[in-house]
């Protein structure tokens, strides 16, 4: 598998160099400073590429190419912006650039209410706690159906069968601050979207008005007409992913459940094997994302990874703990319930040099006084490299014997 790592660009406080260091070999990038919904042109690229391979390295994935909301929902501009993409994957296979990750989440990429969360050894990590997103949903968003769908919320079979969430949500209310409510909406809206080339900007003035107009393009859509949604998009760029060898690997929705009324279709095994059917090109495929699976109590992650492995172009090893209540935190990436060891063994075995990255890392040693994007430690994303390393140095030397 080929050791790769997440890398935002010039202005990332992770140089290059210091990446070279540490044994990675392949960059995981994107054009961050393109807006939203423009052609990524083929100079951008190439001044992108060069900049990295004059470090000594190789730009081996796009992450992300993203999808605008009007792809999404079927808006008015829906061919017009898939005619961009299209000529944006166009411009990347003409400078050697063939994994694309994208995701088709509606509005926010990823969602976690702590970014900070405390580790009894002093390091912090990412957490999902239901009662507080449900909080923000309820009394921050002030989402008209919000109180009615979270009442009705059933957890996974094996965690929280005995929580009464909305007693949970109540509490909260009695014992909130303006300051904890600002930190929901910086956690949920701001710091974990402004980096990724999405919709939200750490610098917007409004973002809950932002959030609801977004939310606002959804209604009517459900599961079934954003899996049509997505069909459509994948059909209309299939041709060219075939005529310029691109494989194409959407993101697992994370966490994997629906949330603020919005449908979501990469969640489970049965998702995957539908889009995978839906279009059955060899380059429409899947990142496998151990940490956004296991997240998911009804996810089997060594059994998904052993079905799909043959479809995935791009892996992303983390893993995440989920407690008896149904929060979950991301955990070691030796830890949780991902078993990072059996899946490296899985994707070992497919000899296609798989581009892998660990995926988010502990947040340590001073790692959050340096203004690393959340999630996206330097320290605590290298000792978790460390251990993947030492897991395939393992697996080679037994494979030698």
């Amino acid at each position: 598998m080929e050791k790769t790592w997440r890398w935002f660009g010039k202005k990332d406080k992770i140089t290059l160099s210091m990446l070279r260091q540490i044994g990675v070999e392949g960059i995981v990038t994107a054009l961050h400073d393109v807006p939203l919904g423009e052609v990524w042109t083929r100079e951008a690229i190439r001044d992108m590429r060069e900049y990295i391979e004059d470090a000594g390295l190789r730009w081996s994935v796009v992450e992300s190419l993203p999808v605008t909301e009007a792809i999404k929902y079927g808006g008015a501009e829906r061919d017009r912006q898939i005619e961009v993409y299209r000529q944006s994957l166009r411009n990347l296979a003409a400078e050697g650039i063939h994994t694309v990750c994208y995701n088709f989440m509606p509005v926010l990429d990823w969602a976690r209410t702590d970014l900070l969360h405390p580790n009894d050894d002093g390091s912090s990590n990412l957490f999902f706690s239901y009662a507080e997103f449900a909080y923000f949903d309820i009394y921050i968003l002030k989402r008209s159906d919000a109180r009615k769908e979270w009442a009705t919320f059933r957890f996974p079979e094996g965690v929280g069968q005995d929580r009464d969430l909305m007693a949970e949500v109540d509490a909260l209310r009695q014992e909130m601050t303006p300051e904890r409510e600002h930190s929901l909406v910086e956690n949920i809206v701001i710091k974990t979207q402004g980096f990724v080339s999405g919709n939200f900007r750490e610098d917007d003035e409004a973002p809950l008005e932002k959030f609801r107009a977004f939310l606002h393009l959804y209604e009517g859509i459900d599961k079934i007409r954003l899996r049509s949604n997505m069909k459509y998009f994948l059909e209309a760029i299939m041709p060219v992913c075939d005529e310029c060898d691109i494989n194409m690997c959407v993101h697992p929705d994370d966490p994997p459940i629906e949330i603020l009324g919005l449908p979501r279709i990469v969640r489970t095994a049965e998702d995957i094997r539908w889009f995978l059917n839906a279009v059955p090109n060899k380059h429409n495929g899947l990142t496998f994302c151990a940490g956004s699976l296991s997240a998911g109590a009804y996810n089997d992650v060594v059994a998904m990874a052993r079905e799909f492995a043959q479809r995935t172009h791009f892996v992303h090893l983390r893993s995440c703990h989920i407690f008896p209540n149904g929060d979950f935190t991301e955990a070691s990436h030796l830890g949780g319930r991902a078993d990072l060891i059996e899946l490296c063994k899985i994707f070992e075995s497919e000899e296609r040099n798989l581009p892998f990255r660990v995926d988010h890392g502990r947040t340590m040693l001073g790692d959050e006084t340096r203004g690393y994007n959340a999630g996206y430690s330097f320290l605590g994303r290298m000792y978790a490299m460390a251990q993947m390393q030492g897991v395939l140095a393992v697996l080679s030397h037994e494979k030698e014997k």
